[in-house]
């Protein structure tokens, strides 16, 4: 019932929503569009079928490149993982040109293939944070989708106005309170004061409207309030998400595992890799 817009960093109520003209600031999103060219995205796809596609959960179909985890027991070991594909050494440079990314290190790489033959989806969920870090990377290949955020908390979402009839304006994030001319009983010029609306969390999903070629990053809020699925009605052609993830805290310089860390991005940056 919400669209993230990238723009303003608002989620923003859909016209046809009973939150119409009413938004909240969506922090820990990062969308760039057009983050590679055709030439490289087919060039990259046409690269990963020359490697076998093994069948994932809903529909899906993978390519693992990464360490071995158990996450249940909380073990992990380098195993087969011989690094990340050549063709994403690119790729990994390119990032750094983004903001958010700075200092972003990929230690796993995984490949998911969308069908809508196949009612590809992947429903609500959290990637692991006792392995993982803060920032979630993932290029969207051959056709656009919709990332579907939804949130469990027993939290309120503070909504405010968006649309102000006098000027057409957004109300800038943080301004809970909107004054505006009414007319009423033939007279002009009353102040009247929209006041700040309070929702239930559970009753709010956010859609990020992911184009082709695009790169995502969810990271803060978005990573770890806000839960993310991709639904079977948002999958219209053959899509394939890569997503990179980088080492939480405990395998990073001073961390638990350090060093288990350091051995697994070496073989990770060799951009030697085949999938797992």
């Amino acid at each position: 019932n919400f669209t993230y817009c990238p723009a303003t960093g608002l989620a923003k109520g859909n016209e046809r929503s009973e939150f119409a003209g009413w938004a909240f600031p969506f922090p820990g999103v990062f969308l760039t569009g057009e983050f590679i060219s055709e030439d490289e995205e087919s060039e990259i796809v046409e690269l990963m079928d020359r490697d076998d596609w093994k069948p994932s959960q809903s529909g899906r179909k993978k390519q693992d490149y990464g360490p071995k985890v158990n996450f249940k027991k909380q073990r992990l070991k380098a195993g087969s993982f011989t690094g990340l594909p050549s063709f994403s050494e690119k790729i990994v440079a390119q990032m750094k040109a983004c903001s958010v990314l700075g200092g972003f290190l990929p230690v796993e790489q995984c490949n998911l293939d969308y069908m809508p033959e196949r009612g590809s989806a992947i429903d609500p969920h959290f990637d692991d944070w006792w392995l993982w870090g803060e920032r979630l990377v993932s290029l969207n290949l051959l056709s656009k989708t919709v990332l579907s955020m939804s949130c469990d908390s027993e939290d309120s979402i503070q909504l405010f106005p968006t649309f102000s009839k006098e000027n057409g304006e957004l109300s800038p994030p943080g301004s809970f309170a909107q004054t505006s001319a009414c007319k009423n009983s033939g007279e002009e010029g009353i102040s009247c004061i929209l006041s700040p609306r309070l929702v239930p969390s559970k009753e709010v999903t956010v859609a990020i409207h992911l184009p082709r070629r695009s790169l995502v990053v969810l990271y803060g809020d978005a990573r770890y309030k806000w839960k993310h699925a991709i639904y079977r009605k948002h999958i219209e052609h053959r899509r394939i998400c890569v997503t990179f993830r980088e080492l939480s805290a405990e395998f990073s310089t001073g961390g638990r595992h350090e060093e288990l860390g350091k051995e697994l991005l070496e073989i990770a940056l060799s951009f030697q890799g085949r999938p797992v």
